[in-house]
This record gives C-alpha cells, sequence and structure tokens, in this order.
C-alpha cells in the first residue's frame, strides 16, 4: 500500500519539522532582500521555478527546491538547507494548495514573506478570466496576511454548498495540479513580474516584458489543446492518476478513469480489485482513446493498466510532475500537448 498523500500524521510531523527548521534559521536568516543584498527568488519546484526565472530573465537566478523526478512535493521533507533558503529569500513561488505543504509549513514561521501562491490564483477564478492578465491582488502580501486571506476567501468561495458540492471542489492531488491550466500559469506569471517589479524597481519594466513575452509563448500550448478539442473533443480517456486535469479539460476529453479507481490514487491508496478490474476492463475492450501515464508514481497497480493498455494498442502519454532535463517550461508543456494529440491521432 502506497502512503498516503493526505496522511495526517505525515502532514503533522511535516508540520512541526516545518516549524522547527525554519525557527532554527530565522534568526540567522535576513528578510527580504537577503543577507548579502542580494533579491533571491525560490520556488518549491523546478516547474514554478521555471516560469519564475521567464520572468526574472538574465536580471536574477531563481533556485528551486525540488529538481529531482523521484522526489514527491506532497511528501517531501525540507532540508535544513531548504529551509535556511526558503526563510531567507526575497520571493517565494509555490503550487499551494497543500501540494508543496513543506513550503507552506516553513512560511508560517516567517514575518513580512512576500509569496506568490498558483493554487491561490486558481482558486481565485483567474483561471475563468485570465484574458484580462490581472495580477492576484494578494501576490505581494506577507506569509501572515496571504494566510488569513486564503481562509477567509476559502469560507467565502464555499459558503451554502452542500458536503458533496464543497468536497467536489479543487481540494484533492486533482486539482492541485493547477501547473497544467495554462491560465492559471499564465497569472501566476503576471503576479511574480508585479512583485519582482516592487523588490527590483530598476528592472520592473523588464520583468513585465519578460511575463508578457512568456504569457504569448503559452499560447502555444493553448492552440495545441483547442485543436485536440476541435478534432476530437468529448472522446473517452483514461489516466493512471489525476495529474492532467486541466490538459484533458482544456482537450475537451471525456475522462471515464472509474472514480472509484481515481479516488483511490488521489488518496494515496490501492485501490479495490474491483476498480482495478474496471479499469483494466476498459482498455482491454477498447473503450478509451488514449491512457495518460504519471511516470512520476509507478507502481504495480499503474505498470498493470499501462500493460494492458499497451496490449491492446491504446497510446500511452506520460505525464510528468517535473521538468524533464534540457527543458524549459514551455517546451515540457508543448511537448506534452502535442504527445496527446498525437496519440489520438494514432488512435483514429
Amino acid at each position: 500500500m502506497r502512503i498516503s498523500r493526505k496522511s495526517l500524521a505525515l502532514r503533522s510531523a511535516t508540520v512541526a519539522a516545518g516549524a522547527t527548521l525554519a525557527a532554527a534559521f530565522l534568526t540567522a536568516c535576513g528578510s527580504s532582500p537577503d543577507a548579502d543584498g542580494q533579491i533571491s527568488v525560490v520556488a518549491s519546484t523546478n516547474v514554478w521555478g521555471s516560469v519564475a526565472q521567464a520572468v526574472a530573465g538574465d536580471r536574477l537566478e531563481v533556485t528551486s527546491i525540488i529538481t529531482e523526478p523521484s522526489a514527491d512535493p506532497h511528501s517531501y521533507e525540507a532540508s535544513p538547507s531548504d529551509a535556511a533558503k526558503i526563510v531567507d529569500a526575497s520571493l517565494v513561488v509555490l503550487n499551494g494548495g497543500g501540494y508543496d505543504q513543506f513550503v507552506e509549513d516553513i512560511l508560517g514561521s516567517t514575518q513580512d514573506k512576500p509569496i506568490v501562491d498558483a493554487f491561490e490564483l486558481y482558486e481565485e477564478g483567474t483561471s475563468e478570466h485570465a484574458s484580462d492578465s490581472d495580477t492576484d491582488e494578494h501576490a505581494g502580501e506577507s506569509a501572515e496576511e496571504h494566510a488569513a486571506h486564503s481562509d477567509e476567501e476559502a469560507a467565502d468561495a464555499h459558503a451554502g454548498e452542500s458536503e458533496e458540492e464543497h468536497a467536489g471542489h479543487a481540494h484533492g492531488a486533482e486539482n492541485e495540479h493547477v501547473w497544467y491550466d495554462m491560465p492559471t500559469v499564465d497569472a501566476t506569471a503576471s503576479a511574480i513580474a508585479e512583485q519582482l517589479g516592487k523588490l527590483d524597481p530598476e528592472g520592473a519594466a523588464t520583468y513585465t516584458d519578460n511575463a508578457e513575452a512568456f504569457r504569448a509563448q503559452l499560447r502555444q500550448v493553448s492552440e495545441t489543446t483547442a485543436e485536440i478539442a476541435s478534432a476530437y473533443g468529448g472522446e473517452p480517456v483514461a489516466q493512471t492518476e489525476p495529474i492532467a486535469h486541466y490538459l484533458i479539460e482544456a482537450a475537451s476529453l471525456d475522462n471515464i478513469t472509474p472514480p472509484e479507481f481515481s479516488n483511490a490514487v488521489e488518496e494515496g491508496t490501492d485501490p479495490s480489485p474491483a476498480a482495478i478490474a474496471e479499469t483494466r476492463d476498459l482498455l482491454s475492450d477498447k473503450k478509451v482513446r488514449v491512457l495518460i501515464y504519471n511516470t512520476q508514481t509507478e507502481d504495480r497497480v499503474s505498470q498493470s493498466i499501462r500493460e494492458v493498455a499497451e496490449a491492446a494498442d491504446i497510446p500511452v502519454v506520460e505525464v510528468t510532475e517535473t521538468l524533464p532535463e534540457g527543458m524549459d517550461f514551455v517546451q515540457w508543456q508543448t511537448q506534452t500537448a502535442q504527445s496527446l494529440a498525437d496519440a489520438l491521432n494514432a488512435a483514429s
């Protein structure tokens, strides 16, 4: 059985570890800019690190905490060195939504730390009107202000919902993977540019221009998913883990993976034999056009599902949670979207 990504015990241990590490380095490290007077930008993973670097350009060097494909941000335990970088950063960029909880735990002990939280941008609805390119009003708040507003807005956003409706919103692993949502990435780049402009006024125009150029490049991805939607909208697909929810949504595809299977994987537990059998039948009976496969969380169950797909000649599209070596964010996302298009075409 896989360790649950949402284990309360793990979360408590991570919180305690994060608080201890942050406390250990808080007095030794400066706030912003960092102790040597330089602007320090730290991202939780190289996914958001690549976005931040595109905005920072040649003026700043962005440090990413997680760069290894084998590391799971959900359960990542920060080292003392990691904690020092986060505490001492001038700006922190994170996914949020509990995905990279170790960063939020460390930030909880800091004062006046500017942050950009991609999941919060998604939650606040920027993905629905990113064409306006509005910068999130909370992007430059301190960690304490950010946490307070986040709690208040979450309560307001879900007021009056039934438990079932509330549970259906973006609280699980599926909806945490907001880097597959291009409008949210667009908004995140804008928020980073605004915050860097405050930290480095002389470079503000450069950061704005870089963000605009980056957002223009993102349109390559959106154009590809729009083409998929036009040609294959409504076609059924399956996935071993709900990581590519927003990619599937943008391409107007129909994810028919059994909920029992997806929910188990989302919770980090073994799916029931019945759920596994149902998923295998979808593939062996060729009821889906493509299998979307997360290569970073392979286990015996997911491997067996892939084997069934390949035996049935169903194309497999590999997705990941960190950047492949030698690629930047736009290259990675463009390749992933194109791989999906090619797989659907091959299945025709």
